[in-house]
């Protein structure tokens, strides 16, 4: 507006602008890392240049049930009408090669009924009649109008052999279909991991957390939990791994490693020295470049298909120093679990250091819980003086409140000089 007005010069101003943006630091978001396995368990890897691509011709129905719907679809539409075409065309030169087009286009109406003891299927003068035909007897509709004679058995082989095409196509579509939709991730969807993963004090050790839970009544039997961390290593021979993974054991009192997945439950992995997090610290876990990965595996109790749910936990989502609250309740001599406080957590005491200096010197844990007793003490006495000076506010407003809604007397003077009090 100033250098239009020609109050400053307009050389001036586009100086002073690129000064200002010369001195305003330049700050570069971080990039995002790339997940291995995404919230929703899908593994985000991208195969590229695959040469050999005959390999998934070999396992053809495995590959038409990994297919999308619309894809797999369009290949059944496709095969079954290309499968009628193809045998329209070989009834069309059934036909032809009998003659039996020629004797129809040559005879007369009076005639023609003769003809239907003669020809290989009646009724058939034309390729269109021959389509028609091809789809009445794969389908087995049967209207009446066509019909196979006895004159000529290549007509029969013919008919033999697309029953036997279309019974195949048939049991390759139900097939998939069926394996679509009883796929074992579509009962996964209802297995449930929460969105943060804690780290915190139980039983005197650091643990890392997390809690899962399954929507649905039937169960899940043999449910077993595994964990493991992936991230990038780099050899002491200098290798660079970008996918080094490693097992991370569970706490499960179970021998079997089995749990049983009535209701969500807290999945404890107890940081000790055969973990990948014993060296990493509060501070360190920023800047830790590694993924959790979770995986949920069972049977299905309704089908016995054996299913798979993923998720996976990246530093940001790893929460210090909290703990997840109940969510599971007796009411009325039923157990009740609140879903809308799934991953709801609650700050804890719990030490900032690595579990190795935990280890080395337990004292760290016993001054934690100390000052975090204090604070605790503190916040109780500043809550109670809070509600006694709220409560002696309340009292004051309302003392005076009543003072103000009295009613004042009033005198009145008599002619005899005597004071007369009434209210008024």
């Amino acid at each position: 507006m100033l250098a239009r007005k020609s109050i400053i010069p307009e050389e001036y101003v586009l100086a002073r602008i690129a000064a200002e943006n010369l001195r305003k630091p330049r700050i570069r978001d971080r990039l995002p890392k790339a997940r291995f396995i995404a919230k929703s368990g899908a593994c985000n890897l991208a195969h590229k240049n695959i040469r050999e691509q005959g390999r998934f011709l070999q396992d053809i129905f495995t590959t038409l049930v990994d297919l999308k719907w619309r894809h797999t679809l369009v290949i059944f539409t496709m095969s079954f009408l290309c499968s009628w075409l193809l045998f329209a065309i070989m009834w069309w030169l059934v036909a032809f090669a009998h003659g039996d087009i020629y004797a129809y286009m040559e005879k007369s109406a009076m005639e023609k009924s003769g003809l239907e003891s003669t020809v290989c299927v009646t009724n058939v003068r034309s390729f269109t009649s021959a389509f028609l035909f091809s789809i009445e007897v794969q389908v087995t509709i049967g209207f009446g109008g066509r019909m196979m004679t006895e004159e000529c058995p290549l007509a029969i082989t013919v008919l033999i052999l697309q029953n036997i095409v279309g019974l195949i196509i048939n049991a390759v579509m139900l097939g998939c279909i069926f394996m679509k939709t009883a796929q074992a991730h579509r009962r996964a969807e209802t297995l449930i991991f929460s969105r943060h993963a804690v780290i915190a004090v139980r039983n005197g050790k650091l643990c890392f957390m997390f809690r899962v839970g399954d929507l649905r009544k039937s169960m899940i039997i043999s449910a077993s939990v595994r964990i493991q961390v992936v991230k990038k290593t780099t050899t002491p021979e200098g290798e660079v791994v970008p996918i080094h993974q490693l097992d991370i054991p569970v706490d499960n009192p179970i021998e079997s490693n089995n749990i049983f997945l009535v209701a969500p439950l807290i999945i404890c992995h107890v940081i000790d020295k055969r973990s990948p997090l014993y060296d990493i610290s509060a501070t360190d876990l920023v800047n830790q470049d590694l993924e959790v990965i979770v995986i949920l595996e069972g049977v299905v109790e309704t089908t016995g298909i054996t299913t798979q749910a993923r998720t996976s936990y990246i530093a940001e989502e790893i929460q210090w120093g909290h703990r997840f609250v109940s969510i599971v309740t007796e009411e009325e001599g039923v157990y009740s679990v609140d879903y809308s406080k799934f991953g709801n957590t609650v700050k804890v005491a719990a030490p900032r250091c690595s579990a190795r200096e935990l280890d080395e010197k337990p004292s760290i844990l016993i001054q934690t819980l100390q000052k975090s007793e204090l604070s605790h003490q503190n916040s109780l006495r500043k809550r109670n003086s809070m509600r006694r000076n709220n409560s002696m506010r309340r009292n004051n407003s309302i003392r005076r409140n009543n003072s103000s809604l009295m009613v004042p007397k009033v005198q009145f003077m008599t002619p005899e000089g005597n004071q007369c009090p009434s209210e008024s």
